[in-house]
């Protein structure tokens, strides 16, 4: 993908995500990084329009599960159904083959089933009946998760929480944005009249481009010291661990593909050090009861590690 269509699909993808640019940014982010994303919201702010739009801007194949208590494993994966003609069975692929899939309501599945998607997210492959899939290329998963609903829901632990790239909020818009999204959509959404900017070939090479980002040693050195401190907090049961840290980098080289940068910056990797770390730590018991977050720990941690500078900074 040349550079201008980087931050094109960003635009695109704002006409219907009205006033979210920074969520959006760590969105494409993560899906340049072959990173996935967990979207922890409320109900009813575009978590699945966003999806959608994505989806659209790439002219990618679209797949969308609503997550419930009595969704089976195999409602995701495929299942083998016997051919009484062939004298055998055929394997019918579910919906994790595509490339944008929408997890709505993860927290909704069973554990069980929430482990059907571990090896989608991290081998981009299906085991069933003995048989290996790989999975179309890209690969990128959306799950959704509620946080005010907890009834009925399954949290989910911190093994499969790492396995996301980043965690993301869109949160309410602000009044004149809100404002002008009723306008928006006073007779259909614009969702519909929204033209892919890019293929998949051109994401695919935006995707190899990022992960060749120079980044300096002493951005390595300063994404180590961060994670390192997440696990020596006083405050912290459990630290990042080192696919967090592997995380960071890429997700900070993706950033600064998107922005056109040509190296990693420090302020590339404290943007992203609380969308990428905060949903990996886990606070211990006291510390959650006096109001002490993922986020507010890391923010803490970005406030003691020094920042370094680059050479000819």
């Amino acid at each position: 993908m040349p550079p201008p269509l980087l931050p094109a699909l960003v635009e695109n993808v704002e006409r219907v995500i009205l006033g979210k640019r920074e969520a959006v940014e760590l969105v494409v982010a993560a899906l340049l990084a072959r990173g996935h994303v967990l979207l922890e919201d409320v109900p009813g702010v575009g978590k699945t329009v966003l999806a959608r739009a994505l989806a659209r801007s790439l002219h990618a194949d679209f797949r969308r599960v609503q997550c419930t208590p009595d969704l089976l494993p195999s409602d995701i994966t495929g299942v083998s159904v016997y051919d009484p003609r062939a004298l055998a069975f055929d394997f019918r692929p579910g919906p994790v083959f595509t490339n944008v899939l929408l997890a709505d309501e993860v927290n909704r599945a069973t554990p069980r089933t929430q482990s059907a998607l571990l090896e989608a997210m991290e081998e981009r492959q299906v085991s069933a009946d003995g048989t290996t899939r790989p999975l179309p290329d890209p690969f990128f998963l959306i799950a959704t998760e509620n946080p005010i609903e907890m009834a009925g829901t399954f949290p989910l632990p911190e093994a499969q929480l790492d396995r996301f790239l980043v965690r993301v909020s869109l949160g309410y818009p602000d009044d004149q944005t809100e404002v002008r999204l009723l306008l928006a959509q006073r007779a259909v959404h614009p969702l519909h009249a929204l033209q892919p900017v890019a293929t998949l070939d051109e994401l695919r090479a935006a995707q190899d481009a990022a992960a060749s980002t120079f980044a300096h040693e002493l951005i390595a050195r300063y994404v180590q010291r961060l994670v390192a401190e997440t696990r020596r907090h006083p405050q912290a049961t459990l630290g990042a661990s080192p696919r967090g840290a592997l995380s960071l980098l890429r997700a900070a080289q993706a950033l600064a593909a998107l922005q056109g940068a040509a190296f990693v910056t420090p302020d590339h990797v404290k943007r992203l050090a609380v969308p990428v770390l905060a949903h990996r730590v886990v606070v211990e018991p006291r510390a959650r009861v006096q109001g002490v977050d993922g986020r507010r720990l890391v923010e803490d941690v970005l406030g003691k590690v020094a920042v370094p500078v680059l050479p000819g900074s």
